[in-house]
């Protein structure tokens, strides 16, 4: 009977183990879960990529040739010169097309402009432009 009741001390730490292993495997499980939720509504926005390729200043407008080197289509929401929201003619560009952004803005000669450009899913495109003379 002594052998016995020395056997069973062997049995909680036996117990604790395991109950410690099945709640690290369900904290991980957790963690993993809400990565992949988080992380899965960024994928279009790291997926969003736009570039400026020229830029032509017109009388009472600024035209910009973007293209979109992204994996995802992209709209422009907002145009913003020297942080002034400004109205231009809607573009969608789908993967791999580009096309004309025509902004109304009144502008004068040899002077720098920062433009800004926003989507529809925040990416920002930004640089600063000298109109010429």
């Amino acid at each position: 009977m002594r052998k016995l009741s020395r056997n069973r001390r062997g049995i909680t730490p036996v117990l604790s183990s395991l109950l410690l292993t099945v709640i690290a495997v369900a904290g991980m499980s957790i963690a993993i879960t809400a990565t992949y939720v988080i992380t899965d509504g960024l994928h279009d926005n790291m997926g969003e990529r736009l570039i400026v390729e020229d830029v032509w200043f017109a009388p009472g407008e600024v035209s910009l040739y973007l293209r979109n080197v992204g994996k995802v289509s992209v709209k422009v929401d907002a145009v913003y010169v020297n942080r002034l929201d400004q109205s231009f003619d809607a573009l969608d560009l789908e993967q791999g097309e580009h096309g004309w952004l025509n902004v109304t803005c009144s502008w004068s000669a040899n002077s720098v402009y920062e433009i800004k450009v926003v989507t529809g899913r925040g990416t920002i495109v930004a640089d600063y432009y000298m109109s010429p003379f």
